[in-house]
């Protein structure tokens, strides 16, 4: 696979984290995407969790020699190559601005993700951060980046994001009597104190919140277990008498997944965001989330740093992720997409680290993705179809994931009755200086 600038398009093989959250390989979009991309034979009781495109050393890449290219005897007998190691030998399928910015390697780390259960209430750091915690628990905190990230709906995703509004927080300290046990009533009056309409009382609020989370996130274990056995034996009985809110349900389902854990009460201060097919959700920089269930595209900034503190057996490190947090108040915004084309959406966030295509196209329909100055990853995700550049054309087909150097024109044309295909690549208004 060639591009106009002399570099090859180079299919890769991915890489799948078995978190257990994960789905089960028998109905994972991700066992689906590793079976086809590498041949690997799925176990149909295993979660599989993340299929991972891109350098990240917990998830690297390798690429997949093509049929045909001439090899060296010699070389046949080498390891496989790894991404990250064949861009640092051929920098410049970066482009310059790219490289110039985040040096010899990929700014982001592409991934598709199957959820099964809650993922942990969690937040992921800032630059500032990140490069403290590196430093300070380097077994715990692998690399010094930030991790703005976003998801792109594949199924109905569910997750929590973000903390709801200071109206809505009065009312859950008002409806959740076991929350004000946990936090006291002092912390609890604080906020019902609080006047919506003065001017200062944003950060009032902010200060508030803190406050009052900070203190139920460190609630101690015995505490925690007798509060949310008395919210459960609460709910169970009301839900006989009336129907249970969204959120309430939300909370039951959590604690079955979860027992006796903190996370369970502290999804009660978070919005709860249900994406369609096509929606997308980004996160910056010390929010809170938990992704619940479904199946989503994931782009983010190459890092794996996360600072949990509910929902999870893993290690926690609530002091971190309570005061690193902004507790910015409101729905998130819901990104619908830019349609380019009447195949082509684009998603575009507020971080220079990339962006996403999703690129639908009906049988025999051709599609242009013009040459950028930055990299692209493209996975095949349903159907078959063909790639084209300036001098090179091959088949595609579903599981198929392409590196695309910089400055490369790409033809894409769908052979099947559909063809689906998510790019991701450097933000466009990077290069446009927005």
């Amino acid at each position: 696979m060639a591009g106009v600038n002399g570099e090859k398009l180079k299919r890769l093989r991915a890489w799948v984290q078995n978190y257990e959250w994960g789905r089960s390989g028998a109905e994972a979009e991700v066992a689906r995407l590793l079976a086809l991309n590498t041949g690997a034979e799925i176990e149909p009781n295993k979660p599989y969790a993340e299929f991972w495109m891109g350098t990240h050393e917990s998830g690297p890449n390798v690429l997949v020699e093509e049929e045909g290219e001439e090899e060296e005897e010699e070389e046949k007998e080498q390891q496989d190559v790894g991404l990250k190691e064949w861009i640092e030998k051929n920098p410049k399928v970066l482009g310059h601005k790219v490289l110039e910015k985040w040096g010899s390697d990929l700014p982001f780390l592409f991934k598709v993700l199957s959820v099964g259960k809650a993922l942990s209430i969690q937040a992921h750091p800032d630059k500032e951060l990140a490069k403290e915690l590196h430093k300070m628990k380097p077994n715990l905190y692998k690399d010094a980046n930030h991790k703005p990230e976003m998801a792109l709906a594949i199924t109905e995703f569910k997750a929590l994001c973000g903390f709801i509004t200071l109206q809505e927080l009065k009312e859950v300290l008002e409806d959740v009597p076991e929350i004000v046990e946990l936090v006291g009533t002092a912390s609890a009056k604080q906020v019902m104190d609080i006047d919506e309409r003065g001017g200062d009382n944003a950060d009032k609020a902010k200060t508030a919140l803190r406050s009052v989370f900070t203190q139920l996130m460190s609630a101690s274990k015995e505490m925690t277990t007798k509060a949310i056995s008395k919210l459960k034996s609460r709910l169970l009985l009301q839900s006989q008498l009336r129907s249970l809110t969204e959120k309430e349900e939300l909370v039951l389902l959590l604690e079955k997944q979860y027992p006796g854990d903190i996370g369970v009460l502290s999804a009660f201060f978070f919005n709860y965001v249900k994406l369609k097919p096509g929606e997308a959700l980004y996160l910056a920089a010390n929010e809170p989330h938990a992704y619940l269930s479904g199946d989503c595209v994931e782009c983010m900034a190459t890092s794996d740093n996360v600072v949990r503190a509910g929902l999870t057996p893993k290690h926690r490190d609530i002091q971190t992720l309570c005061s690193m947090l902004t507790y910015n108040q409101g729905y998130p915004e819901i990104l619908s997409g830019l349609a380019l084309s009447p195949y082509i959406t684009r998603y575009l966030p507020p971080f220079d680290e990339f962006e996403v295509d999703r690129c639908v196209l009906p049988k025999g329909s051709s599609v242009v993705f013009p040459a950028v100055p930055g990299p692209s990853i493209f996975l095949a995700f349903v159907g078959e179809g063909t790639m084209k550049t300036g001098c090179w054309e091959g088949i595609v087909t579903e599981g198929d994931v392409v590196f695309e150097p910089a400055n490369t024109e790409l033809v894409i044309t769908a052979a099947t009755s559909e063809l689906q295909l998510y790019r991701a690549g450097i933000n466009s208004r990077f290069f446009h200086g927005l």
